[in-house]
């Protein structure tokens, strides 16, 4: 499998195929065509350690504890197409991996938008005060 400029051999996949929910007619009682994709990211000697760290570091929810990517495909109604669509989600997770986040500079808020926040504020607050009803005699 390729995913970006990497290359993961089959043997360090995992799929198990189980049935589906959802539409299939006949076949979706019978026929194991959902595909569960299992990829150890963290024990896996084909990623280099700055993408592991990048994609343990990921709050995922298909990430187990153990740092196992988890992938259910069931869009399809055969087995095939859920493979492939399993591999291309599994490639496209990878890929976010491989790209160095781009690091935040902090700025601050200039003059005049403070003062514009400032008189947005005090504009609310007249309102507000003007809905107050004083002097019912």
């Amino acid at each position: 499998m390729q995913a970006g400029h990497l290359h993961i051999d089959d043997d360090e996949l995992i799929e198990r195929f189980v049935r589906a929910s959802g539409p299939g007619g006949q076949n979706v009682n019978k026929v194991a065509t959902a595909v569960e994709l299992r990829f150890d990211i963290a024990n896996s000697p084909s990623l280099p350690d700055v993408v592991r760290e990048r994609l343990l570091g990921k709050r995922d929810r298909r990430m187990t504890a153990d740092g196992v990517f988890v992938i259910n495909a069931q869009r399809f109604r055969t087995q095939e197409r859920n493979r492939e669509d399993a591999r291309l989600r599994l490639a496209s997770f990878i890929e976010t991996g491989l790209h160095v986040p781009k690091p935040r500079i902090a700025t601050k808020p200039s003059r005049g938008a403070k003062e514009r926040r400032l008189g947005e504020k005090r504009g609310r607050a007249s309102i507000k005060q003007g809905r107050t009803g004083r002097n019912w005699d």
